[in-house]
């Protein structure tokens, strides 16, 4: 029994992996960005992430931005977006350079 359940638990992981790694292609354009105002940085040195437009299966959805601490010094945030390939759009995530 215990090892049926550890099976579940490595492949349900395999699988979120799995469902990350995959290109979200939407047919839709993507609204316009929101307007946020993030004010000041909480602590010196973070960044401020912007939000996006996230596709959740069925529609749109804004995914607000955050403040963060860079990783390392000077790296620089990529900021997430759909770039329009053909009659369609790729999802980009954001991440650091």
């Amino acid at each position: 029994m215990l090892r049926r359940g550890i099976v579940a638990v490595v492949f349900a992981g395999a699988l979120a992996v799995s469902a990350m790694a995959a290109d979200v292609v939407v047919r839709v354009a993507p609204p316009r960005a929101v307007v946020e105002r993030p004010g000041r940085a909480p602590h010196r040195g973070w960044v401020w992430t912007p939000g996006y437009q996230r596709w959740d299966g069925r529609a749109y959805v804004w995914s607000p931005g955050s403040w963060v601490a860079p990783p390392r010094p000077h790296a620089r945030w990529v900021a997430a977006h759909w770039v329009r390939r053909g009659g369609e759009w790729v999802f980009v995530a954001g991440h650091w350079r």
